[in-house]
Protein backbone atom coordinates (compact mmCIF):
# COMPACT_ATOMS: atom_id res chain seq x y z
CA UNK A 1 0.00 0.00 0.00
CA UNK A 2 1.30 3.47 -0.90
CA UNK A 3 2.38 5.58 2.04
CA UNK A 4 0.70 8.96 2.52
CA UNK A 5 2.48 12.19 3.39
CA UNK A 6 0.46 14.97 5.03
CA UNK A 7 2.02 18.40 5.37
CA UNK A 8 1.06 20.83 8.12
CA UNK A 9 0.93 24.17 6.29
CA UNK A 10 0.73 27.54 8.00
CA UNK A 11 -0.07 29.66 4.96
CA UNK A 12 -1.40 29.51 1.42
CA UNK A 13 2.14 29.61 0.08
CA UNK A 14 2.99 26.59 2.24
CA UNK A 15 -0.09 24.76 0.91
CA UNK A 16 1.10 25.28 -2.66
CA UNK A 17 4.65 24.21 -1.75
CA UNK A 18 3.30 21.02 -0.15
CA UNK A 19 1.42 20.15 -3.31
CA UNK A 20 4.40 20.94 -5.53
CA UNK A 21 6.62 18.77 -3.35
CA UNK A 22 4.44 15.68 -3.72
CA UNK A 23 2.34 15.59 -0.55
CA UNK A 24 -1.02 13.87 -0.87
CA UNK A 25 -2.73 15.96 1.82
CA UNK A 26 -2.44 19.32 3.57
CA UNK A 27 -3.52 20.26 7.07
CA UNK A 28 -3.99 24.03 6.98
CA UNK A 29 -3.41 25.88 10.26
CA UNK A 30 -2.87 29.40 11.49
CA UNK A 31 -0.47 30.31 14.32
CA UNK A 32 1.81 27.30 14.10
CA UNK A 33 3.96 28.85 16.83
CA UNK A 34 1.10 28.01 19.21
CA UNK A 35 0.59 24.54 17.79
CA UNK A 36 -1.96 25.66 15.20
CA UNK A 37 -5.33 27.41 15.33
CA UNK A 38 -8.26 27.59 12.92
CA UNK A 39 -7.43 29.40 9.66
CA UNK A 40 -9.55 32.26 8.34
CA UNK A 41 -12.48 31.74 5.98
CA UNK A 42 -10.52 33.48 3.22
CA UNK A 43 -7.50 31.24 3.64
CA UNK A 44 -9.66 28.11 3.62
CA UNK A 45 -11.59 29.20 0.53
CA UNK A 46 -8.46 30.13 -1.40
CA UNK A 47 -6.67 26.92 -0.40
CA UNK A 48 -9.63 24.86 -1.58
CA UNK A 49 -9.51 26.67 -4.91
CA UNK A 50 -5.75 26.23 -5.38
CA UNK A 51 -5.20 22.64 -4.25
CA UNK A 52 -5.89 19.47 -6.17
CA UNK A 53 -4.83 17.31 -3.23
CA UNK A 54 -6.82 16.62 -0.07
CA UNK A 55 -7.30 19.61 2.23
CA UNK A 56 -7.98 19.33 5.96
CA UNK A 57 -8.22 22.22 8.43
CA UNK A 58 -7.48 22.35 12.12
CA UNK A 59 -10.43 23.33 14.31
CA UNK A 60 -8.85 24.94 17.35
CA UNK A 61 -10.09 28.32 18.63
CA UNK A 62 -6.94 29.19 20.59
CA UNK A 63 -3.58 27.97 21.75
CA UNK A 64 -3.03 26.41 25.15
CA UNK A 65 -4.86 23.44 26.58
CA UNK A 66 -7.69 21.43 25.02
CA UNK A 67 -10.36 22.06 27.66
CA UNK A 68 -12.82 24.37 25.93
CA UNK A 69 -15.58 26.61 27.25
CA UNK A 70 -19.12 26.52 25.89
CA UNK A 71 -18.40 29.63 23.80
CA UNK A 72 -15.25 28.09 22.35
CA UNK A 73 -17.07 24.87 21.55
CA UNK A 74 -19.81 26.78 19.73
CA UNK A 75 -17.15 28.54 17.65
CA UNK A 76 -15.59 25.17 16.80
CA UNK A 77 -18.96 23.84 15.69
CA UNK A 78 -19.47 26.81 13.37
CA UNK A 79 -15.96 26.37 11.96
CA UNK A 80 -16.66 22.71 11.19
CA UNK A 81 -19.78 23.77 9.29
CA UNK A 82 -17.78 26.37 7.35
CA UNK A 83 -15.24 23.75 6.32
CA UNK A 84 -18.00 21.44 5.17
CA UNK A 85 -19.65 24.23 3.16
CA UNK A 86 -16.35 25.02 1.42
CA UNK A 87 -15.90 21.41 0.33
CA UNK A 88 -12.89 20.54 2.46
CA UNK A 89 -11.95 16.89 2.74
CA UNK A 90 -11.51 16.80 6.49
CA UNK A 91 -11.18 18.56 9.82
CA UNK A 92 -8.64 18.05 12.58
CA UNK A 93 -9.69 18.53 16.19
CA UNK A 94 -9.12 17.40 19.76
CA UNK A 95 -10.97 17.95 23.02
CA UNK A 96 -10.08 16.74 26.51
CA UNK A 97 -11.84 16.76 29.86
CA UNK A 98 -10.36 18.43 32.92
CA UNK A 99 -9.21 14.99 34.09
CA UNK A 100 -7.19 14.32 30.95
CA UNK A 101 -9.59 12.01 29.15
CA UNK A 102 -10.93 12.40 25.62
CA UNK A 103 -14.14 14.46 25.67
CA UNK A 104 -16.13 11.82 23.84
CA UNK A 105 -19.52 13.54 23.91
CA UNK A 106 -18.37 16.85 22.39
CA UNK A 107 -15.95 15.19 19.97
CA UNK A 108 -18.85 13.04 18.76
CA UNK A 109 -20.97 16.17 18.24
CA UNK A 110 -18.32 17.78 16.07
CA UNK A 111 -17.74 14.56 14.13
CA UNK A 112 -21.47 14.40 13.39
CA UNK A 113 -21.44 18.01 12.13
CA UNK A 114 -18.51 17.16 9.84
CA UNK A 115 -20.81 14.92 7.81
CA UNK A 116 -18.90 13.33 4.94
CA UNK A 117 -15.58 14.95 5.88
CA UNK A 118 -12.85 12.86 7.49
CA UNK A 119 -12.24 13.62 11.17
CA UNK A 120 -8.73 13.44 12.63
CA UNK A 121 -8.15 13.64 16.38
CA UNK A 122 -4.94 15.63 16.77
CA UNK A 123 -2.11 15.68 19.29
CA UNK A 124 -4.38 16.61 22.17
CA UNK A 125 -4.21 12.82 22.43
CA UNK A 126 -0.59 13.12 23.51
CA UNK A 127 -1.71 14.92 26.66
CA UNK A 128 -4.32 12.30 27.56
CA UNK A 129 -3.60 10.35 30.75
CA UNK A 130 -4.20 6.81 29.50
CA UNK A 131 -3.36 6.24 25.84
CA UNK A 132 -5.01 2.88 25.28
CA UNK A 133 -8.34 4.06 26.72
CA UNK A 134 -7.96 7.39 24.91
CA UNK A 135 -7.63 5.53 21.61
CA UNK A 136 -10.86 3.63 22.26
CA UNK A 137 -12.56 6.92 23.11
CA UNK A 138 -11.32 8.57 19.90
CA UNK A 139 -12.72 5.67 17.88
CA UNK A 140 -16.02 5.74 19.79
CA UNK A 141 -16.34 9.47 19.09
CA UNK A 142 -16.36 8.83 15.34
CA UNK A 143 -12.84 9.85 14.33
CA UNK A 144 -11.19 8.04 11.44
CA UNK A 145 -7.60 9.10 12.10
CA UNK A 146 -5.31 9.81 15.05
CA UNK A 147 -2.36 12.20 14.79
CA UNK A 148 0.11 11.43 17.56
CA UNK A 149 3.75 11.54 18.59
CA UNK A 150 3.19 8.50 20.75
CA UNK A 151 2.99 10.78 23.81
CA UNK A 152 6.66 11.65 23.37
CA UNK A 153 8.52 14.81 22.36
CA UNK A 154 8.76 13.47 18.80
CA UNK A 155 7.21 10.64 16.83
CA UNK A 156 10.50 8.75 16.43
CA UNK A 157 10.84 8.75 20.23
CA UNK A 158 7.25 7.55 20.59
CA UNK A 159 7.45 4.89 17.86
CA UNK A 160 6.95 1.95 20.23
CA UNK A 161 3.66 3.31 21.57
CA UNK A 162 2.58 4.28 18.04
CA UNK A 163 3.11 0.69 16.96
CA UNK A 164 1.02 -0.59 19.88
CA UNK A 165 -1.75 1.91 19.13
CA UNK A 166 -1.77 0.89 15.46
CA UNK A 167 -2.13 -2.76 16.45
CA UNK A 168 -4.87 -1.93 18.96
CA UNK A 169 -6.80 0.11 16.40
CA UNK A 170 -6.66 -2.59 13.75
CA UNK A 171 -8.78 -1.44 10.82
CA UNK A 172 -10.97 0.84 12.95
CA UNK A 173 -8.77 3.94 12.70
CA UNK A 174 -5.56 5.12 11.02
CA UNK A 175 -2.69 6.06 13.34
CA UNK A 176 -0.57 8.83 11.77
CA UNK A 177 2.76 9.71 13.42
CA UNK A 178 3.63 13.39 13.61
CA UNK A 179 6.14 15.70 15.37
CA UNK A 180 9.81 15.82 14.50
CA UNK A 181 9.33 13.84 11.27
CA UNK A 182 12.16 14.58 8.85
CA UNK A 183 13.74 13.06 5.74
CA UNK A 184 16.45 11.45 7.83
CA UNK A 185 14.11 9.60 10.20
CA UNK A 186 10.87 8.97 8.32
CA UNK A 187 11.96 5.59 6.91
CA UNK A 188 13.03 4.37 10.34
CA UNK A 189 9.80 5.63 11.83
CA UNK A 190 7.81 3.76 9.19
CA UNK A 191 9.68 0.56 9.98
CA UNK A 192 9.39 0.93 13.75
CA UNK A 193 5.73 1.94 13.87
CA UNK A 194 4.31 0.00 10.93
CA UNK A 195 2.24 3.08 10.04
CA UNK A 196 1.48 4.15 6.46
CA UNK A 197 0.51 7.82 6.94
CA UNK A 198 2.90 10.49 8.21
CA UNK A 199 2.59 14.15 9.20
CA UNK A 200 5.37 16.74 8.88
CA UNK A 201 5.77 20.49 8.41
CA UNK A 202 8.90 20.56 6.17
CA UNK A 203 9.47 24.20 7.05
CA UNK A 204 12.40 26.52 6.54
CA UNK A 205 13.03 30.17 7.36
CA UNK A 206 12.08 32.80 4.80
CA UNK A 207 13.37 36.35 5.16
CA UNK A 208 11.03 39.32 4.90
CA UNK A 209 11.16 41.43 1.74
CA UNK A 210 10.92 44.62 3.82
CA UNK A 211 13.78 47.04 3.11
CA UNK A 212 12.83 49.53 5.83
CA UNK A 213 12.94 47.93 9.26
CA UNK A 214 12.19 49.89 12.43
CA UNK A 215 14.04 48.59 15.46
CA UNK A 216 12.82 48.51 19.03
CA UNK A 217 9.12 48.00 18.22
CA UNK A 218 7.65 44.52 18.33
CA UNK A 219 4.16 43.32 17.43
CA UNK A 220 4.35 39.84 18.89
CA UNK A 221 6.05 37.91 21.66
CA UNK A 222 9.31 39.22 23.03
CA UNK A 223 12.34 38.02 21.09
CA UNK A 224 10.39 37.04 17.96
CA UNK A 225 12.03 38.10 14.68
CA UNK A 226 9.17 39.71 12.79
CA UNK A 227 11.27 40.03 9.65
CA UNK A 228 11.45 36.28 9.13
CA UNK A 229 8.85 33.56 8.96
CA UNK A 230 8.64 29.79 8.63
CA UNK A 231 7.19 28.36 5.41
CA UNK A 232 6.89 24.86 4.00
CA UNK A 233 9.65 24.18 1.47
CA UNK A 234 8.76 22.21 -1.66
CA UNK A 235 12.29 20.79 -1.72
CA UNK A 236 11.96 19.51 1.84
CA UNK A 237 8.63 17.94 0.98
CA UNK A 238 10.27 16.23 -2.01
CA UNK A 239 13.01 14.92 0.27
CA UNK A 240 10.41 13.53 2.70
CA UNK A 241 8.45 12.01 -0.19
CA UNK A 242 11.58 10.37 -1.62
CA UNK A 243 12.62 8.94 1.75
CA UNK A 244 9.10 7.64 2.40
CA UNK A 245 8.86 6.04 -1.03
CA UNK A 246 12.03 4.07 -0.29
CA UNK A 247 10.84 2.94 3.16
Amino acid sequence: MDKILEICAGSLASCVAAQEGGAQRVELCDNLGEGGTTPSYGALAMARGRLNIALHAIIRPRGGDFLYSALEFDAMAHDVEVCRSLGLDGVVLGLLTADGDVDVARTRQLAALAGPMAVTFHRAFDLAREPEQALEDVIAAGCSRLLSSGQAASAPEGAALLARLREQAGGRLTVMPGAGVRPGNIAGLAAASGCIEFHASARGQVASAMRYRRGGVGMGASGVDEYARQETSASQVRALRAALDKA
